[in-house]
């Protein structure tokens, strides 16, 4: 069995994170930690999972975590993993962070858009990007994992073949998206309390969101040029969920044809990619709970674009259940283990 933990493990994706882990054949639960819950049982915060996870939080002690679990989790804001993880951490255990301390391999790039200094660069060039429906990392490479972002895990998935297969102009890309609450953290916040989000929809982080950087950093890499992309993030009245809507100008002679062949040999055998029929588009409600992402597309002839959209679940595909993937990729398992069907709601 493989032995986890989890640090910040009593935020939403924290949570959902030991839902997935508890329910997993191969895994074992043996730390919890939360600063601010520290001393009370992991169920009397989430009744649900009550007899299920009654696991007293630690306070955060990466030493500990690191001595006892084969694999820690790092469910944290961003700036706290890197404080955390040093060499001697990573030579005890493989880091998985669901943070953005490590996406960015560019140190510059992360101090100008999170505002803060990046993690030390030796342990940041040990870092390993993981986005597994695409490339699977070489699972003995590194034990410092770095889990997409929810925004960008839908962006990426959804833009990748057309500029894989160079379908696309790489500087038309206009990225619309729409997130449920969920994604701002489960922390007390006026500007997501119920009375001010329900019933409106609003524009936030506009030309100035963190994704930003990651997913041009992932794009370019993908497309071996640079990307830049417009992204306009939405907040939406809903608890959870991502729907990712794409525009980007055809290269002249691309047909449907040739679309619908790069996804499907992108995603031939992605069990976690759900490509829908021509013309038809996903709905958030319909991966909610999964570690699904489900993406339909259509070409327009009168403008010459393309329209691509990509939904998830923010909480399990955009943060605890691609990182149960990642885990799974690592330590040699079946990647879909504990995430067919998970349905993960411990709240």
């Amino acid at each position: 069995m493989i032995k986890a933990g989890i640090i910040g493990a009593t935020g939403y994706a924290g949570a959902t994170l030991v839902y997935l882990l508890n329910n997993h054949t191969e895994v074992e639960i043996v730390y919890l930690a939360s600063h601010s819950y520290a001393g009370q049982s992991f169920s009397s915060l989430y009744p649900g999972m009550r007899n299920s996870v009654d696991i007293i939080l630690d306070e955060i002690d990466i030493n500990k975590a690191s001595n006892i679990c084969d694999v820690v989790f790092l469910a944290l804001p961003a700036g706290h993993a890197s404080s955390l993880v040093s060499q001697s951490i990573l030579d005890n255990t493989v880091i998985i962070d669901l943070g953005a301390d490590f996406r960015l391999d560019n140190a510059e790039v992360y101090k100008q858009w999170y505002k803060q200094e990046a993690a030390p660069a030796n342990i940041l060039k040990q870092a390993v990007y993981s986005l597994a429906d695409i490339k699977p990392f070489n699972a003995g490479a590194t034990n410092l994992i770095a889990n997409p972002g929810c925004y960008t895990t839908c962006s990426i998935l959804t833009l990748a073949p057309l500029l894989i297969n160079s379908l696309i102009d790489s500087t038309s890309i206009v990225i619309n998206a729409m997130s449920g609450v969920s994604g701002a953290g489960r922390k007390a916040n006026i500007s997501t309390m119920f009375c001010e989000v329900n019933g409106s929809i609003k524009a936030y982080g506009v030309s100035t969101h963190r994704h930003t950087p990651e997913i041009e950093m992932a794009l370019s890499k993908l497309s071996h040029k640079d990307v830049i992309v417009q992204f306009t993030p939405h907040l939406v009245p809903m608890n959870r969920g991502i729907l990712s809507n794409c525009t980007a100008k055809l290269k002249k002679g691309v047909t449907k044809e040739m679309v619908a062949k790069a996804y499907n040999d992108l995603y031939n055998d992605s069990t976690f990619v759900n490509l829908l029929d021509y013309g038809t588009f996903p709905e958030t409600r319909f991966t909610l709970g999964t570690n699904r992402i489900d993406i339909g597309y259509v070409l327009d002839s009168r403008t010459n674009n393309i329209v691509t959209i990509g939904a998830i679940d923010n909480l399990v595909k955009g943060a605890a259940g691609q990182a149960v993937q990642n885990m799974n990729l690592k330590f040699n398992l079946d990647p879909t283990l504990g995430l067919t069907n998970c349905c993960a709601n411990p709240y």
